[in-house]
């Protein structure tokens, strides 16, 4: 890839604020590790969006699409050709009875908040979840009984070619940490969500309540990706990896939670491949202990 070509062609849809050459990773993703993107670059509208996607395409460059980088690690050779990050440019929504519509890029959080003064229940499990709607829709995410699946009406997609279509809550074919977007390159433009009506004091003592059992278990104050292994059958990945004698095992600047042992933490500087090696370990560890094979929740992406 010519990467001074395509930067160019690139700053003929957006301007040049949102098209970043050799842009290091670590500052769009929560683990704060990565190497550098090629280019990196953030569109506003759909019709960018669409413009960017044929562009790469038509040039033969990979792609990589992101939100807010919550739920994926990026390697320390960074990623080749052009990641495409559909975030805080990308958020607008609004709300029609009990029904909302809302872009891709929209946290989640923000979503919880709009949708409490508006007196609707139903996304109280989601309002603390850091990442976007996108995000959010692509792997089914979900906490305190809920998930994305319960509230999902509709959602719209792009495909490689630039069009835009619709699918159903049954099309997403959304499952436990996956949808239909785990297996082919579409992207999400936005959703609607249904909620209920509900009681103003009610919602938002839910969400105090969720807000409070995160803050007290789950270490927040430390770069991490969320919880780091999918739940096996029958079993809590923290607890395996707690009665592994885990708690606490450090790598360099990774870290077994000390506070909740499914989350690997950045303590301070740490590589991905710090992060990398330490998830080995605890894989390792636990199969042998437990004959148990934990698979990551978390999105290895990138070159070593």
């Amino acid at each position: 890839m010519n990467k001074q070509y395509i930067y160019e062609k690139l700053l003929n849809i957006i301007d040049e604020e949102n098209v970043k050459l050799d842009e290091p990773m670590k500052k769009h993703i929560s683990f704060r590790v990565g190497g550098p993107a090629d280019i990196l670059v953030k569109p506003k509208t759909e019709e960018q969006l669409k413009e960017v996607i044929k562009l790469v395409i038509n040039e033969n460059v990979p792609y990589l699409v992101i939100g807010n980088g919550s739920n994926i690690l990026i390697k320390d050779g960074g990623i080749r050709g052009v990641v495409i990050e559909i975030s805080d440019n990308f958020n607008e929504f609004k709300i029609e009875g009990n029904k909302v519509k809302v872009q891709a890029g929209a946290l989640l959080s923000v979503v919880g908040k709009t949708v409490l003064r508006a007196n609707l229940k139903g996304f109280e499990f989601a309002a603390g979840i850091p990442g976007t709607l996108g995000g959010a829709l692509a792997m089914n995410a979900g906490a305190y009984g809920g998930e994305m699946k319960d509230i999902v009406k509709m959602v719209r997609l792009m495909d490689t070619k630039g069009n835009i279509f619709e699918y159903t809550n049954e099309q997403m074919e959304f499952g436990y940490r996956k949808s239909i977007l785990s297996r082919n390159d579409y992207i999400v433009i936005s959703t609607e969500i249904e909620l209920e009506e509900g009681n103003y004091d009610e919602i938002k003592a839910t969400m105090a309540d969720f807000t409070q059992r995160r803050i007290t278990k789950q270490p927040l104050s430390l770069p991490s990706a969320g919880s780091t292994f999918k739940r096996p059958v029958g079993q809590f990945a923290g607890k395996l990896i707690e009665d592994s004698g885990l708690r606490g095992l450090t790598l360099r600047g990774a870290q077994v939670s000390e506070k909740h042992c499914g989350f690997v933490v950045n303590i301070g500087n740490a590589k991905a491949k710090d992060l990398l090696d330490l998830m080995y370990v605890v894989k390792s560890t636990v199969n042998a202990k437990f004959g148990v094979m934990l698979e990551e929740e978390v999105k290895i992406l990138g070159e070593d």
